[in-house]
C-alpha cells in the first residue's frame, strides 16, 4: 500500500486546509494509461472503488489503477520558496 512521507502528510492537510475542503476530503490520485500519466485533484470524498490511505488525517483516494501501480511506492511533497507544491513519488525506503 501506498505510504506517505511526513512532508507529504503535512502538504495534503494544508491543501485541504487553504481550499476549507471538509474533513472528508483528500488528493485524489488516478492513473491515465493512455497518457502514462498520474493526475492529482483535491477531492471532497473518494470515489467508488477508490483504496483510501490516510496517515495522521492526510488521506489520500486512489483509483484502482493508480492503487496497483503505487502499491509499493512512497508520496512525497516539497514546497518552493514560490509555494508551488511538488509531489514526487519514490520507492519505500527499508
Amino acid at each position: 500500500m501506498l505510504t506517505m512521507t511526513e512532508n507529504a502528510v503535512f502538504v495534503i492537510r494544508e491543501i485541504a486546509a487553504q481550499q476549507q475542503a471538509p474533513e472528508s476530503a483528500g488528493l485524489r490520485i488516478a492513473a491515465d494509461p493512455t497518457a502514462g500519466s498520474l493526475t492529482l485533484t483535491l477531492a471532497d470524498q473518494p470515489d467508488l472503488g477508490d483504496q483510501v490511505v490516510d496517515s495522521s488525517g492526510a488521506r489520500v483516494f486512489l483509483d484502482p489503477d493508480a492503487a496497483t501501480l503505487l502499491q509499493d511506492k512512497a508520496l512525497d511533497a516539497a514546497v518552493d520558496d514560490d509555494g508551488g507544491v511538488q509531489f514526487g513519488i519514490a520507492a519505500k525506503s527499508g
